[in-house]
């Protein structure tokens, strides 16, 4: 029995796990998740302390693994239904591995991941395959603390907003012949989906701020009139205080709670190699404050 500090905000609390220990990354988000190979299975008992884990802390790090793509997608099983990428190849064409590959794509902007689809990603997985001398960090912030920090007056008006989620959102370029052919496979169908800007999280019942850079504009507002509103609620989750950093290393894992957070590849690794293995979990449609569900508008059209 391993004993580990657990606590949201900055009140801290001691309770004993079976089988492992979970050590704060950040103040308010994140824990490193130690004393457990996540590539042999997982008891039933450690399993539900990890899940009990991610949705307290939103985001877990696994240090010195040596998993498989076949050992990631059992991982990732733990946690659902293993789905692949509407719109991205799979590793060897199948088995839901997308290959994160910085000559294809740097996702160097804030985005939950499918957010774009009306049953976004549950969670999802991200092991170190290729890494960079230096730079390549990820950054994970926590829609749930955004929501918490908001003032009063601003939280009531972000209850009664729905957003417009599509992947017909601005996207960065690299400006090579690969990355033009990934960036076009990414356009080549359009998503969009409305989301309550609130959404509840389904397991620990806390409403969070749901947008990210796929979401592009408020229902009866044009994106003009929309920008302004979206970027102030978008500051509030990029918080340094709502966000933690990790530095990749060998046989590093990540899973984040794609429910409430959203992340940012750090890109300063210049043109240096950084790949990394994702494999993400298929989730359920959100629901807002008000128990509407979102729903879709274009499917993959």
């Amino acid at each position: 029995m391993v004993w580990c500090v657990v606590g949201f905000g900055y009140g801290f609390g001691v309770v004993a796990v079976s089988g492992f220990g979970v050590r704060r990354v950040g103040g308010r988000v994140g824990a490193e998740v130690v004393g457990v190979d996540i590539s042999g299975g997982l008891s039933g008992e450690v399993l539900e302390g990890i899940l009990e884990a991610l949705v307290e802390f939103k985001v877990l790090f696994f240090r010195g693994q040596e998993l498989t793509d076949a050992g990631q997608v059992g991982f990732a099983e733990c946690f659902g239904v293993v789905e692949g990428h509407p719109l991205m190849r799979s590793v060897g064409g199948g088995g839901g591995v997308l290959a994160v590959d910085g000559l294809d794509q740097r996702a160097d902007h804030w985005h939950t991941d499918v957010s774009f689809r009306v049953a976004p990603s549950l969670g999802t997985t991200l092991r170190s395959v290729v890494l960079p001398e230096f730079g390549g960090d990820t950054l994970v912030a926590s829609g749930e603390l955004g929501y918490r920090d908001l003032p009063r007056e601003l939280r009531r008006v972000a209850d009664g907003l729905w957003a417009v989620h599509t992947n017909h959102a601005e996207q960065p370029r690299l400006g090579t012949a690969r990355g033009d052919r990934v960036r076009e496979e990414f356009l080549s169908r359009r998503f969009e989906a409305v989301h309550p800007v609130v959404r509840v999280h389904p397991v620990s019942g806390e409403p969070c701020l749901f947008l990210g850079g796929f979401a592009q504009w408020f229902v009866g507002m044009s994106i003009r009139e929309s920008r302004g509103l979206l970027d102030v609620l978008q500051g509030y989750v990029r918080r340094p205080e709502n966000s933690v950093r990790w530095s990749w290393r060998p046989g590093d894992v990540v899973v984040f709670d794609n429910r409430c957070t959203q992340h940012y590849a750090v890109n300063d690794y210049g043109s240096q190699r950084r790949v990394l293995h994702r494999v993400s979990v298929a989730g359920e449609v959100p629901v807002g404050v008000d128990g509407g569900k979102s729903y879709a508008l274009r499917e993959g059209e």
